[in-house]
């Protein structure tokens, strides 16, 4: 019997040494709120490509997963490497638009990345 696995394995960012912002930040979180997100970031692996409205895009490979809990918006963004989801910035949205910082922290996060790669 053959064991059925998600599309996309999934991997949390590293800045410096062990730094996982992403996993830092879903640990300080509620736990519901946290089951929210992390159930998902699984629909988005088995589901992969998936669009709106679970995942948006910004172009040039970075994506977000787009989680909501009791009227509150959470943004987890990513990119794909090979077979990886790999989570690189999350933040509590509080905006109609998704603040340019946020955005330039993940693409920087993610450039990094590339040129570890």
């Amino acid at each position: 019997m053959s064991k059925v696995s998600p599309k996309l394995a999934c991997a949390f960012f590293r800045a410096s040494g062990d730094d996982e912002p992403v996993r830092e930040w879903l640990r300080a979180l509620d736990d519901e709120i946290c089951k929210v997100i992390g159930k998902d970031i699984l629909k988005v692996q088995w589901r992969w490509p998936i669009s709106k409205p679970l995942v948006g895009a910004f172009g040039e490979g970075l994506y977000e997963v787009r989680s909501t809990h009791d009227g509150n918006i959470y943004r987890v963004f990513f990119c794909i490497e090979a077979t990886t989801m790999v989570l690189l910035h999350g933040f509590a949205k509080k905006t109609q638009a998704t603040p340019k910082r946020e955005i330039d922290l993940a693409r920087t996060r993610q450039r990094t990345l590339r040129r570890k790669s």
